[in-house]
């Protein structure tokens, strides 16, 4: 494996984790993406990708911006908390220049917290 790759245990791969990010879960915007993070007991960040038909009918062009995010994580894997995050691309990510959608989520990576325990579970602190 390469040292850039992005290993197995750094992925969202199961239906139901990306099924609880949907439902308990924090939540970060930019002009490009939406972040849902929760925390988890992997003791490393994961990362899920949702870059719908409504961005672009082109797969090239999702493909592009699936490049980009997966690269920027990369590189900041390991100075984000151990989080599940789902990027969610908006539309106007296609119009964007790479540089600036790598940009936009360095500065996401870097307001990403860990979720407290009421808000994680999904109780509300009585």
């Amino acid at each position: 494996m390469r040292a850039a790759a992005m290993p197995r245990e750094a992925r969202l791969c199961r239906a139901a984790d990306f099924a609880a990010l949907r439902v308990i879960s924090g939540r970060l915007g930019g002009r490009c993406f939406l972040i849902r993070y929760g925390n988890n007991d992997a003791g490393t960040a994961r990362l899920g990708l949702a870059v719908s038909k409504r961005v672009s009918k082109r797969a090239v062009d999702r493909n592009r911006i699936k490049r980009l995010i997966r690269e920027s994580f990369r590189r900041a894997r390991t100075q984000i908390p151990p989080l599940d995050l789902l990027v969610i691309a908006r539309e106007q990510a296609l119009n964007e220049s790479g540089p600036a959608l790598i940009a936009e989520l360095d500065q996401l990576w870097k307001k990403l917290r860990p979720l407290k325990p009421a808000q994680a579970t999904g109780t509300m602190p009585g």
